[in-house]
């Protein structure tokens, strides 16, 4: 029976990242992972391919609608889709490949096939075929658990992985879509609405509540749905999808969603977009004591110790945002608690970002949150019209808005609508990290002409003195 310091289940952000940081440590690390390739949902089927589609998309949509500004005449712009999904697999493969190097650099043990707990430090891994004779019994210590999360379903809505998609079968259609409708105004539904939309889609968004992006600042928010409005997206809010019915044969399917109170909307494709669930089942999680919470995630304390002794968990399997970084952050801390005893991840300062033209990035308290808690606050919000940069790049198009404490000036919260706002994030998240003030970011040197300065402009309307304004 191969024997291990630490057994990480799971290779995706989370658990590929804590095992290299394990391996860096001094553990005897092995993985397991059920899928050919590592990297998780995020490198596989999430994150990465996403991102490449909407880089694709947005160099198509700028090459047809967005370069006579500049000068730059083109004749016809054509689409080849295979080509565009054939550089969208290549840039996927190039980072699973990088993440088995990785292992491999380490000296982490890969276990292909899928796990299951069967007792203290004891996980049988079974193989492709899945009987008695193709399992194997490893040992540790330690193991933890990173098995992320999966598509959450909605009831009357089936997934054909055809006309009726979830967020993978999105990134690989053949075809675009005529028509498609989007359930769902959440992040990957707004950044996979855009990919289609840009390569020639007519896209609907069905969203349940009465707004967009839900827990984003909703001041931000309400200017995303109209810049997505403008840009060619039909959204129907409160409206709530009660089933999904696919009629025709072959290429002649199409799509009736019921929608309650509404008359039934008719589509080439769906894309369900809801959220995601933890990835907990058939883990022999009872059968050690592994104990759930309310909303199927695992119970964890502050050092990521499960309600079972040797048992960690990490990732969308826990509490916190279900963000890539969240749960890299989240390895790094757990590992190191096992080895040294300190490691902290801050959840109040994850940043989020939506990958769409204009991206949107926040991180912090959002001022519908301060209102509630009844946190004094000033608010500071300059936009990419008055940057010079922007101007420059004919990305004039949204805001920085900065929210500090009104006594104190500590930073409390700062959302982004523009151009690389997923960069500008950055500033944010560090200069909260140490606990800085609106005027700290306002006294800090900001090169001339980047779109940075924007930060500082609203820092400086935080204090109530803009100077580009």
């Amino acid at each position: 029976m191969p024997e291990h310091d630490l057994i990480v289940i799971g290779a995706g952000p989370g658990g590929y990242v804590a095992a290299i940081r394990a391996a860096q440590l001094g553990l005897n690390v092995g993985i397991v992972e059920k899928e050919a390739a590592l990297g998780g949902t995020c490198v596989r089927v999430g994150c990465i391919p996403s991102k490449a589609l909407l880089e694709s998309s947005e160099r198509y949509a700028e090459a047809k609608h967005g370069l006579d500004v500049h000068g730059i005449q083109l004749g016809e712009v054509g689409l080849d889709l295979a080509a565009m999904m054939e550089r969208k697999d290549a840039v996927v493969k190039a980072n699973t490949d990088g993440v088995a190097f990785l292992m491999k650099k380490n000296g982490v043990t890969r276990y292909a096939g899928t796990a299951r707990i069967t007792g203290p430090g004891t996980v049988v891994v079974h193989g492709q075929e899945g009987g008695d004779d193709d399992a194997q019994e490893l040992a540790a210590e330690h193991v933890l658990i990173a098995t992320g999360s999966k598509v959450a379903t909605l009831p009357g809505v089936e997934i054909d992985g055809e006309v009726v998609v979830d967020s993978t079968g999105a990134l690989a259609f053949d075809q675009v879509p005529g028509h498609l409708v989007v359930i769902g105004a959440g992040y990957i539904g707004l950044e996979l609405g855009s990919v289609w939309q840009r390569l020639g889609a007519e896209v609907t968004v069905l969203e349940y509540l009465d707004r967009v992006l839900p827990g984003m600042d909703a001041e931000i928010a309400k200017e995303a749905q109209k810049t997505f409005a403008k840009q060619g997206m039909t959204f129907r809010l409160g409206s709530k999808v009660t089933g999904v019915q696919v009629k025709g044969r072959g290429k002649k399917k199409r799509a009736v969603i019921q929608v309650e109170g509404e008359e039934p909307v008719e589509a080439d494709r769906v894309l369900l977009a809801v959220g995601r669930t933890p990835n907990t089942a058939d883990l022999g999680l009872d059968d050690v004591g592994v104990e759930l919470d309310e909303r199927g995630r695992i119970k964890v304390d502050e050092a990521f110790r499960t309600t079972a002794k040797g048992f960690y968990a990490i990732g969308d399997v826990i509490a916190g945002p279900m963000l890539a970084h969240k749960a890299e952050e989240d390895g790094v801390a757990a590992v190191e608690r096992i080895v040294t005893g300190a490691g902290h991840v801050d959840y109040g300062l994850v940043p989020g970002i939506v990958y769409t033209e204009p991206e949107i990035a926040t991180v912090g308290k959002t001022e519908e949150a301060l209102k509630e808690e009844g946190v004094p606050y000033v608010k500071g919000v300059f936009p990419y019209q008055a940057n010079g940069r922007a101007r420059a790049m004919d990305r004039t198009g949204g805001k920085v808005k900065i929210l500090a404490h009104a006594d104190t000036d500590r930073l409390l919260g700062v959302h982004i609508i523009g151009a690389h706002a997923g960069d500008l994030i950055a500033e944010a998240v560090t200069a909260m990290t140490f606990g800085a003030s609106a005027e700290d970011v306002a006294r800090t040197v900001h090169a001339h002409p980047t779109l940075s300065e924007i930060v500082k402009e609203a820092a400086l309307a935080a204090g109530g003195a803009s100077l580009h304004i």
